[in-house]
């Protein structure tokens, strides 16, 4: 999985009876593998046997694969009876992960076109030569770095090199600062080059809105690296005033250069079609047009399937619209684009009738596959949601909405697996943490996704900031808790979970790795039972 700083991740709960309030909190480990890898299999086995004789009991198992299941071959199966094999040796129950609703990208391989997806509403398309191109309505552009004095503002530490910018060992923040005016619910396209050298801070670009910030990607620059271009794209969503920063947040060793900042209304990247995501175009008096011999049928065929199906990026060259119409005939374009987070990060749309269908065939093939004692549910830092026509039209908040899919979810493994023992991730149902108003690309409130929960399905703490109150919530809603600790962090740190969830229904603690990082496996199994 793939998270932001503090995130947790958890070992999945054994199957069984909940444990006494007598008994000590079961040990869980946390593993993200690839089973189609021989190497990975045979590492499996090697840690499976450490856990054991530390005292663990159950193993979270993730692989991408599993929403990708009706693609595997004979020998992916193969490998998840070895895993099984190996796992009973070491004496550990295997919980699998399943409906990977936030990060949604290996159920999106199945229907790139089901992620969810922002307005973009009567953007200004000019026919030239026989192509309907995008005219940025009003026109859009950044200064250039050689007079710093035309740009809104900078923090004193950026300074002029030539054609660029340098920030040299800033010692807290080193923005520059645009402000501009932009078209609201239209699609735009900065591009920047970043030079780095022995540079340990992060170099980011934030559109800000008020308090709204528009992009969440990350450019993915490296401590030292040669000229490199870095693109993003970004909806203005219901804003007519941006501020569009370059910089570091927080102090930084080294040096990192910004050179030849653009910015431009672009069109149809990452255009997603399906019915509750229309296009649609009329002519300049407003009467609809459609789709046929003067305009073909519009597409982004690398929407969603850049490398393979299911991965996404920020931007790629958008594509053509033919147009056998006179040259400057005007066109206005409303249409629906997915946007990433983070690296990649897609979510699917959950009001979409072919959802349902797809997270069944799914949790089918996933209960077949492993026959276990229970699965984990991974609903986590769902961050795009309530846009598109499919999700306005049922007239439901995103709370709602997500309460129900989890709803629906939940009954779809019980009716595969009537005995499972069921657990959750905790932060989209907890009002302390992000089941809440404003949340990224949310249009609307979360209050309330916890409705979907009833008392039988686990929570999985992760967040150790709101550990006290969160723990609190869930408990008094009935749930049994889960403890995801550790995060590459020093391990003592699980003692200030166990101090903030005293006297609350934790029956598991979970070793929870973002790095892989198995180091101190026996370490942190020591300091969780250690008082």
């Amino acid at each position: 999985m793939r998270r932001a700083a503090g995130l947790l991740v958890l070992v999945l709960l054994l199957g069984g009876p909940a444990l006494c309030a007598a008994d000590p909190p079961a040990l869980w480990l946390y593993c993200p593998t690839n089973l189609l890898v021989d190497a990975n299999v045979d590492a499996l086995g090697a840690l499976f046997v450490r856990a054991h004789r530390a005292g663990y009991t159950t193993v979270l198992l993730e692989d991408s694969k599993f929403g990708r299941l009706g693609e595997m071959w004979t020998a992916y199966f193969d490998h998840i009876a070895t895993v099984k094999r190996l796992a009973a040796e070491s004496h550990l129950t295997i919980i699998p992960a399943i409906c990977p609703i936030g990060y949604s990208n290996d159920l999106l391989a199945r229907n790139p076109d089901l992620a969810e997806a922002l307005p973009v509403r009567n953007q200004l398309f000019v026919v030239e030569h026989g192509l309907a191109q995008v005219q940025a309505d009003p026109p859009v552009a950044l200064p250039a770095l050689a007079d710093l004095r035309q740009w809104t503002w900078k923090d004193d530490v950026v300074l002029p090199d030539g054609d660029a910018v340098r920030i040299t060992d800033n010692p807290g923040n080193a923005r520059l600062v645009e402000k501009l005016t932009v078209a609201p619910f239209r699609e735009y396209h900065i591009a920047v080059d970043i030079k780095t050298q022995d540079y340990s801070g992060t170099p980011e670009i934030h559109i800000l809105a008020g308090t709204d910030d528009l992009n969440y990607t990350n450019l993915g620059a490296s401590a030292s690296q040669p000229w490199t271009q870095a693109n993003i794209t970004f909806n203005s969503l219901d804003h007519t005033t941006i501020s569009i920063y370059f910089g570091q947040w927080g102090p930084a060793h080294g040096s990192l250069w910004w050179r030849n900042p653009r910015l431009e209304e672009c069109g149809l990247v990452n255009l997603v079609r399906r019915p509750g995501a229309p296009l649609t175009i009329t002519d300049a008096a407003g009467a609809p047009l459609v789709e046929g011999p003067r305009i073909p049928a519009i597409s982004d065929p690398l929407m969603g399937r850049v490398k393979w199906p299911g991965d996404y990026d920020s931007w790629h060259q958008p594509p053509q619209v033919p147009a056998s119409l006179p040259d400057g005939t005007r066109l206005r374009l409303s249409y629906y684009h997915t946007v990433t987070i983070g690296d990649g990060q897609v979510m699917i749309c959950l009001s979409e009738p072919q959802t349902m269908d797809l997270i069944a065939d799914h949790i089918r093939r996933v209960v077949a596959a492993w026959g276990a004692p229970g699965y984990f549910l991974s609903h986590d830092e769902i961050r795009v949601m309530g846009w598109d026509r499919s999700c306005l039209e049922r007239h439901l908040t995103p709370g709602q909405i997500l309460a129900d899919n989890a709803r629906r979810c939940i009954a779809l493994v019980r009716a595969a697996a009537p005995a499972a023992r069921l657990w959750i991730w905790s932060d989209m149902f907890d009002p302390n943490h992000n089941a809440h108003d404003h949340y990224y690309f949310v249009n609307g409130d979360l209050n309330g996704s916890w409705l979907g929960l009833d008392p039988a399905v686990n929570i999985a703490l992760w967040n150790s900031g709101t550990a006290g109150p969160s723990s609190a919530f869930f408990a008094g809603r009935g749930h049994r808790l889960l403890i995801a600790g550790y995060y590459d962090a020093p391990v003592a740190g699980i003692h200030d979970w166990l101090h903030a969830t005293a006297g609350r229904p934790v029956d598991a603690i979970m070793y929870t790795t973002w790095r892989g990082d198995y180091s101190q496996l026996e370490a942190f199994a020591a300091a969780a039972r250690t008082p």
